[in-house]
């Protein structure tokens, strides 16, 4: 039977933004390794994006080497503790194990988590690590590669083209690196410690980070091209979309992307901190997807009466089960089948105006498509909107760069994501990805490879 992973209590979580799951204990992790059957051919890894040894991390676990659990998944993946929270292993490498179709998959992302946090636990590690397990420093090549954008293609690519002795230095538009996981997921679910705590590692091999430097501002791609032999664009879909409906520039109705980045960067939940965001009764979140959920859960420890409304079921909800769990365990309400329609007010939000949906066909995601029902339109009160129904690539790439792009302004690349620019790589949403930690590592990765082959040959 699977060990379930402790967790907070609702009535005390709701009441601060410390992280909800507390992890598993070392018996607890050696009790959940202990169920992994050690395929001979393993699917899980067939399921994993970056193709993690899993059944070799976790017999790792099971024999109390935590060190050596933590050098094999760090082979492929240089952010194993942002990864062993909110990677979507119940659909990647979870979905693929053999006990999933008997009964209930190997918790493969909490025992990944388990390790983060206790790699360097001394009171757990064995005085040796494996000969075959201890990492080369990897040889000078006297070339280098600019990252454009700290989040998690950048951070991979960086980290990888480090380890095989490239100089690299991020860019960064913020204060702080990290990107979508610093400003995007909330401290309950990814604490920043953990984040700072992996880009110090990869600091640690020699990559440097610029911050304060905009893209298109503080300078161009072609800047780039002159002084590094490559760049990497990993800028992210920072620009978020709005409905276009009656009421939306009403003082109240803001985006996901700015509600969270208010919260996570700039600490809007503090008190030591003067951070406007508005702290409103009843909150209306629209969206479906993780930064809904996100956005739902942060404003209800503000204090709000939060309601998601999203217009397909639960059934076709993308955001987490195990997200969309606590988000019900923590009084969120869910309406669905629902869209909005108007934001009702003056100049302040004071309610909403919504439409029932029905859902038939396919829309060109091969989903069901949501379709309004006439004469269905009712009002809901509320003081606060956040819209999470999306973003897309910052146009300020495609306005002050000379590449190929779509009509949405991500980057065209080719199978080794290379962009029309002579040395120019890009990955990661900025070349209309799908939204997940893990993919945009998988793209920093390939282009990492791809821009070791590039300069090798020259």
């Amino acid at each position: 039977m699977r060990i379930p992973m402790p967790i907070r209590k609702e009535k005390e979580r709701i009441l601060d933004f410390k992280e909800v799951n507390i992890g598993y204990s070392l018996n607890e992790a050696v009790a959940e390794a202990s169920r992994c059957l050690q395929c001979k051919n393993p699917e899980c890894i067939e399921g994993c994006p970056i193709g993690v040894d899993i059944p070799g991390f976790i017999k790792c676990i099971k024999n109390k080497n935590i060190k050596g659990a933590a050098q094999i998944i760090r082979k492929m993946n240089n952010l194993l503790g942002v990864c062993g929270r909110v990677c979507p292993q119940e659909r990647l490498c979870e979905e693929k194990c053999i006990l999933a179709k008997k009964g209930e998959a190997v918790a493969i992302g909490h025992l990944a988590r388990f390790t983060s946090d206790n790699e360097d636990n001394i009171f757990i590690l064995p005085n040796k690590i494996p000969k075959n397990q201890k990492q080369k420093k990897a040889k000078r090549l006297h070339k280098n590669a600019a990252i454009v954008g700290s989040g998690p293609s950048g951070l991979a690519c960086a980290a990888d083209l480090a380890g095989m002795g490239y100089d690299v230095t991020v860019y960064e538009a913020l204060h702080e690196p990290g990107g979508v996981l610093r400003y995007g997921i909330p401290e309950f679910r990814l604490p920043k410690k953990i984040v700072n705590d992996e880009i110090e590692k990869i600091r640690k091999m020699g990559v440097g980070f610029l911050v304060n430097h905009v893209i298109g501002k503080t300078f161009t791609i072609d800047d780039l091209q002159k002084e590094y032999d490559a760049v990497f664009i990993g800028t992210g879909a920072g620009l978020p979309n709005l409905p276009s409906i009656q009421g939306e520039h009403l003082n109240g109705v803001i985006t996901a992307n700015e509600f969270l980045t208010r919260i996570n960067l700039m600490k809007a939940y503090s008190p030591d901190y003067d951070t406007p965001v508005k702290k409103a009764k009843q909150v209306i979140v629209v969206g479906g997807g993780n930064t809904a959920v996100d956005s739902a859960r942060a404003a209800k420890r503000l204090g709000s009466d939060v309601t998601i409304v999203y217009r397909r079921s639960f059934a076709e909800m993308p955001a987490r089960m195990e997200e969309i769990k606590h988000a019900k365990e923590e009084g969120i309400n869910f309406i669905f089948l629902t869209q909005p329609t108007r934001i009702i007010g003056r100049k302040k939000v004071q309610g909403i105006e919504l439409i029932q949906m029905m859902l038939e066909g396919q829309d060109s995601s091969g989903r069901m498509k949501p379709v309004p029902i006439e004469n269905t339109e009712f009002e809901m009160g509320c003081n606060q909107v956040i819209f999470a129904i999306g973003q897309g690539p910052n146009p300020m790439m495609a306005k002050t760069t000379k590449i190929s792009h779509r009509m949405d302004k991500s980057i065209v690349v080719d199978s080794k994501l290379r962009t029309s620019k002579t040395r120019v790589f890009a990955g990661g949403d900025i070349i209309g990805g799908d939204a997940t930690v893990i993919r945009a590592i998988r793209d920093g990765k390939i282009a990492a490879l791809h821009i070791d082959e590039m300069l090798r040959e020259k």
